[in-house]
């Protein structure tokens, strides 16, 4: 134990930044485990889909919809979630709702967007399109 005081004493800094470093992961680990937004990898994402007919809103930008989404998403920006204008998931507030972006993180904020408003199943596609195109599966392309 003497040892590990000593150590502390000559590496106040090295000791400080890991301290720091397991408070955060700590934070992290129960904000995630308390959060009701549960992130889901593609595979589950198709099982949602099949089993309890969710619906996928892609939250990326017009552009980026039309040039490869996922089969019968919607897409509703980021923006518009902010906005409120949701009159196409109002029917489908008790439904499960995945939303999706490029990576993973806008559609996570817009997921905390969701909760707010009532939404009861929210999920985020964990690694967004990114991750769904490198599992290899289906997109579709709007010529609009």
């Amino acid at each position: 134990m003497q040892e590990y005081i000593e150590f502390f004493k000559a590496h106040a800094m090295l000791s400080l930044a890991w301290v720091g470093l397991f408070v955060v992961l700590l934070v992290s680990l129960i904000k995630s485990g308390t959060s009701k937004i549960k992130n889901i990898n593609p595979q589950e994402l198709t099982l949602l889909i099949n089993r309890q007919e969710a619906k996928v809103v892609d939250v990326r930008t017009k552009d980026e919809f039309r040039k490869g989404h996922i089969v019968d998403a919607i897409n509703l920006t980021l923006a518009e979630i902010k906005n409120n204008q949701l009159a196409s998931l109002e029917k489908h507030k008790t439904s499960p709702i995945i939303l999706v972006c490029n990576t993973g993180i806008t559609s996570s904020q817009a997921a905390q967007l969701l909760i707010k408003q009532g939404f009861e199943q929210v999920f985020n596609l964990k690694g967004g399109m990114g991750d769904w195109q490198a599992a290899n599966m289906p997109v579709a392309k709007s010529k609009r």
